[in-house]
């Protein structure tokens, strides 16, 4: 165990060490990268750095750990987390993260999401490693206590005493305009959405499907299609007309805020032997790590507080109702599987499976060439029949953020020869290898190697790619033959399945190499999520690619400050206002965008105060966790809606009012 001091020589501009006492810090960051360098870690034998933190402002706090290599500028490796305001949490990073092989590794409880960027980095390689703040609006304080290097996992924390989440799931201090204060008030609130009637949506040229009456592009199928008209993309609805795909992802009540190892913190949580509530808890087996994740739905008990045992029946209508109203006509990603096919309301879904093999290549990326692949790639299409003759399903996702593509430029056939695994990808590649080389000799010769024989790569070698320009290019050829297997096989598994609906690709988190696009033509949509103020450059660089499909955008948000939540997610704005107007400016211009088709915003309701399964704790609801809409910004996606399909034709121009931007805070 080694104690870390951090002196005033540390510091990076931009950094204040306001307080310093016996192991206790007090900083001020005032910019963006501010921070303190650690360079105990440059030599350390431990692998864990552990520490108590205090964040002493109002919002929660999203901090990088960045781990610079020499002859490079930018962080080659970086993990980011996020702390709760005004409350003391045990932090702990792991050094073994380094390998790149974690994306989002379990936070200790009490703190929030954690989240692994960049390659694979070696300890000979690092220059320097700086703890820093993310930008912010203002200057903030942090506190740090006892930081130190250590073998040994910290004990589970004890937490403050502090009450911080009341009995209906919200932020205990502090108001806000919407924030409910009583029972009594709820039931009112929730009782007038509750009476509200309405059998469609609000605009006479919509059909009932939520298509433009006013464009008929071909006699209708019974199901979702797409056409190219004077070179502008548009999905088809089933009657045939020009269809925009507009909604919220995650539209349902999940058990979703996380309870375990913060129950002190609650005013409320009922027993979970609790009839009226014991369903309302969940323990999801997938979540991995030293906490067992315990989640509840303070949605759910809210809405049993008002409406009895026939909550779920009640909130189905009124959802429905709220949706059409606000011109919203498709259930995103994620939504309650319940209410597809079963609400008129047009929905996406996602492939509830996307195949796997036994030996990964490298994070998910399975061994994509073996015939475990292709029989996994069968058995999850399977799935696919249930829903295969509904009219309402517009299409389908094959997976959503495969973890192995947020490394961005990664050549994915030098982690099948980094992968000591023997996979059927390493013994294709190697075999390609030989049969284009010959002999050894010749391949190290263009390799500039000097490796004994070809099945001396069947031990682990480190980024073959920057070996040499003839090994980059090989494997760069590798990869996207690779990737072109990892498409092409489920899609063709799922094509024998359900020949009605469209598939709406990978849904990328980012296009984080241009070979991503390899096997584009095996779908009907390309679809990727897009956090940004204007989507517009997004959507280009696909089209610019070579990418001739439609384009939909998976997920996008804004978030502010003044609704109780202590983060704005991956869009800060100032306001619940200007949540509304970037809404409005972003969908009209996926919409005006010639390959645009839709745009599916993340997500219904706002995120749990102390962080949801994997700590976000995000203001990005169209409602709060007492099912009551944001006003402003629901009446601004309404005024959209009414108007998308004339700036989708060309005939009116995109919305030009623009938010107030604030950086973001999230992790």
């Amino acid at each position: 165990m080694q104690k870390i001091e951090i002196r005033q020589e540390h510091l990076t501009e931009g950094a204040v060490l306001q307080e310093s006492g016996q192991d206790v810090s007090v900083f001020q960051f005032a910019r963006e990268g501010a921070g303190f360098c650690l360079p105990q870690l440059m030599s350390c034998r431990e692998h864990l750095l552990t520490f108590r933190a205090e964040v002493l402002e109002e919002h929660s706090l999203a901090l990088n750990l960045s781990v610079y290599v020499q002859g490079e500028e930018a962080p080659a490796f970086t993990v980011r987390f996020g702390l709760l305001p005004q409350v003391e949490a045990q932090v702990c990073l792991d050094l073994d993260w380094m390998d790149a092989r974690e994306l989002f590794p379990q936070a200790p409880a009490g703190t929030l999401k954690i989240v692994c960027h960049g390659r694979r980095v070696d300890r000979e390689e690092i220059s320097k490693i700086v703890l820093s703040a993310m930008p912010s609006f203002h200057a903030v304080r942090l506190k740090i206590k006892d930081m130190t290097l250590t073998d040994t996992y910290p004990a589970d924390p004890e937490l403050p005493d502090k009450k911080m989440v009341d009995c209906f799931g919200q932020r205990k201090s502090g108001a806000w305009e919407g924030k409910t204060k009583e029972l009594e008030e709820l039931k009112a609130a929730l009782t007038r959405q509750a009476q509200e009637q309405g059998s469609g949506y609000p605009f006479e040229d919509w059909t009932v499907y939520g298509g433009w009456k006013k464009k008929k592009l071909k006699a209708g199928t019974g199901y979702f299609s797409r056409v190219r008209e004077n070179g502008k993309w548009w999905l088809i609805d089933p009657l045939g007309y020009a269809y925009f795909s507009m909604g919220p992802d995650c539209v349902g009540l999940g058990a979703d805020c996380r309870v375990d190892g913060v129950e002190k913190w609650l005013d409320w949580l009922p027993e979970g032997d609790d009839e009226a509530y014991k369903d309302m808890f969940y323990e999801p087996e997938h979540r991995k790590g030293r906490r067992k994740a315990r989640m509840f739905s303070y949605a759910q008990a809210n809405l049993y507080k008002v409406f009895g045992p026939g909550w779920y029946e009640q909130w189905s209508r009124m959802i429905s109702c709220q949706l059409k109203k606000y011109g919203m006509n498709t259930l995103g990603n994620w939504s309650d599987q319940r209410l597809l096919g079963v609400l008129d309301i047009p929905y996406v879904t996602s492939l509830p499976k996307f195949p796997t093999t036994a030996v990964s290549i490298f994070r998910d990326f399975p061994d994509v060439l073996s015939a475990e692949y292709g029989l996994q790639a069968r058995k999850c299409a399977q799935a696919l029949e249930a829903r295969k003759n509904d009219p309402l399903m517009i299409g389908y996702f094959l997976r959503n953020e495969p973890a192995w593509a947020f490394v961005d430029n990664l050549v994915i056939a030098d982690e099948v020869l980094h992968n000591p695994a023997r996979t059927a990808c390493k013994d294709i590649l190697i075999e390609t290898l030989r049969e284009r080389y010959q002999t050894i000799e010749a391949m190290n010769r263009a390799w500039n190697s000097s490796l004994e024989g070809f099945d001396s790569l069947y031990e682990p070698r480190e980024k073959v790619s920057k070996w040499s320009a003839a090994a980059h290019e090989d494997m760069k050829e590798f990869s996207r033959r690779m990737l072109r297997a990892y498409i092409e096989i489920p899609v063709r598994e799922c094509r024998r399945v359900d020949q009605n609906h469209m598939i709406l690709g990978m849904r990328w988190a980012w296009i984080s190499d241009p070979d991503l696009v390899t096997g584009w033509e095996n779908f009907d949509v390309f679809s990727i999520n897009c956090y940004a103020e204007d989507p517009t450059d997004k959507i280009q660089h696909i089209v610019d690619l070579g990418v001739d499909l439609p384009v939909m955008i998976g997920e996008f948000h804004f978030g502010a400050l003044d609704a109780g939540l202590p983060a704005t997610g991956l869009e800060g704005v100032v306001s619940q206002r200007d949540r509304g107007i970037a809404y409005r400016f972003y969908c009209d211009r996926v919409a005006a965008h010639p390959n645009g088709v839709g745009c599916h915003y993340f997500q219904c309701y706002d995120q749990f105060v102390l962080g949801r399964f994997d700590g976000e704790n995000y203001n990005i609801g169209l409602f709060d966790v007492c099912s009551r809409p944001y006003a402003e910004m629901v009446e601004r996606i309404r005024e959209c809606s009414g108007t998308i399909y004339q700036v989708a034709e060309g005939i009116k121009e995109p919305c030009r009012e623009k938010a107030e931007f604030i950086p973001m805070i999230a992790y």
